[in-house]
């Protein structure tokens, strides 16, 4: 059906670009910032971690702790990537303003959305965490 036959055109929003969209974009440019670096200071932590576990000999099993630091880079990383705050999300609220402000979502079909992308990001995150940490269980050093 075309936007001539009384169709309304598809309207296609960038992530990032200060525009929220149901279970797509919550988030701007500081908050995008904010969730990339608590990505890369997890990571750092998984990764010191990670290092002080193989140096000291510890059991193979206690590598299991990687989860934790993995799994929150992890999310991180995907809200970064995706331009969608898991947290906002399932509070019902969006900013693309300074960090520590936050719009009300008043859709209850938005809301919905926004709670259902929370939820894959948080299993895509607990996956990649449980991935990591029983790949370095079963590592031989």
């Amino acid at each position: 059906m075309s936007a001539a036959a009384g169709a309304s055109p598809l309207k296609i929003i960038e992530p990032g670009r200060g525009e929220y969209s149901p279970g797509v974009c919550n988030i701007g440019t500081a908050e995008i910032a904010r969730r990339r670096m608590a990505g890369h200071v997890a990571l750092a932590v998984g990764v010191a971690v990670g290092v002080v576990l193989v140096a000291s000999g510890a059991p193979h099993w206690t590598r299991l702790i990687l989860f934790l630091p993995v799994a929150g880079s992890a999310s991180g990383y995907l809200q970064a990537w995706l331009h969608f705050c898991a947290a906002f999300g399932s509070r019902g609220v969006y900013n693309f303003g300074p960090v520590g402000t936050q719009q009300q979502v008043a859709d209850r079909e938005a809301k919905a959305r926004d709670r259902a992308r929370s939820a894959r990001i948080g299993v895509a995150a607990v996956l990649i965490g449980a991935a990591v940490a029983v790949a370095a269980v079963l590592l031989p050093l």
